[in-house]
C-alpha cells in the first residue's frame, strides 16, 4: 500500500489533469496494486459471507474521476481508493463491506478506514431497524459493541436531534436517532503496510457478518413489497 499511498499525497498536491495525464503510468500501477488486492479481498469476503459470491471488480470498485457537476469544489480526480463488498454489487442498495485508502486527514473520505453498513436505506428498512430496536434494543447494541471492541465506531454524525415522536425514551435511544446505519474504523498507515493487511481486514469484516446479514434481511424484507 504504500506506493498507493505515495502517489495519492502527490495527487492531492497536484490536482489536475495536467498533472495526471504526466503520471498516467503511475496511475495505471497503483490501480493495478489496488485492484489485485481488491480481488483477492473480494474472493476473501465470499468465502464467509456467501451472499457476495460471483461478485467481479467493476461490481465494487470506484472510478478516480469526480462528478463535479454540483460540487463547488472543481478538483478532477479523488485522493483515494475504495472497495465496497454488498450482495448485488456496490449498486445494489444492501450493506456490505468498504475498504478505503486515503491521504490522511479525520472523516470520510480523508481519512483511511474500514466500514459496515451503508450510508443510504430506505425509509422503509429505517422504521423496521427502529421497531426492532424498540422490542430489543440489547439485540442491535451487541453488533455495536462486538465492532467497538475492535475500534469500530458508530456512524452518529446524521442523527435526528429528538427522538421521533412515536418512539418513548429507552437505554437504546441514540440508536432509536439513527438515520444511517453505518460502523466504520479509521486506520493509519502502520495498519495500511502491515504485511498481513489482507487477512486483518477478512478478520475484521467476518467479525461483523451478523450486524450485515441482519440488515440484509430487513432490506431484502421491504424489497418484497
Amino acid at each position: 500500500m504504500k506506493e498507493i499511498v505515495q502517489f495519492l499525497r502527490e495527487l492531492q498536491k497536484n490536482n489536475n489533469t495536467e498533472w495526471f495525464h504526466a503520471h498516467k503510468k503511475q496511475y495505471e500501477a497503483v490501480k493495478e496494486q489496488f485492484n489485485q488486492f481488491a480481488l483477492k479481498l473480494i474472493a476473501g469476503v465470499a468465502e464467509f459471507d456467501k451472499s457476495t459470491a460471483g461478485l467481479e471488480l467493476k461490481d465494487c470498485t470506484y472510478r478516480i474521476n469526480r462528478d463535479i457537476r454540483f460540487s463547488s469544489d472543481k478538483s478532477p480526480y479523488k485522493t483515494h481508493f475504495g472497495v465496497f463488498i454488498a450482495p448485488g454489487g456496490k449498486k445494489a442498495g444492501k450493506a456490505g463491506y468498504y475498504f478505503h485508502v486515503s491521504v490522511g486527514g479525520e472523516g470520510y473520505p480523508d481519512e483511511s478506514m474500514l466500514a459496515v453498513g451503508h450510508y443510504c436505506y430506505d425509509k422503509k428498512v429505517v422504521e423496521i431497524v427502529r421497531e426492532d430496536i424498540m422490542d430489543d434494543g440489547a439485540a442491535f447494541d451487541s453488533f455495536v459493541q462486538t465492532a467497538r471492541k475492535k475500534g469500530f465506531r458508530l456512524d452518529e454524525d446524521n442523527s435526528l436531534k429528538k427522538l421521533p415522536k412515536e418512539m418513548a425514551a429507552s437505554p437504546y435511544s441514540n440508536y432509536l436517532r439513527l438515520k444511517t446505519y453505518c460502523l466504520d474504523k479509521p486506520v493509519d498507515e502502520s495498519f495500511l503496510y502491515d504485511d498481513q493487511l489482507l487477512e486483518k481486514v477478512i478478520e475484521l469484516f467476518k467479525l461483523n457478518m451478523p450486524f450485515i446479514t441482519y440488515l440484509n434481511q430487513v432490506i431484502d424484507y421491504t424489497q418484497e413489497d
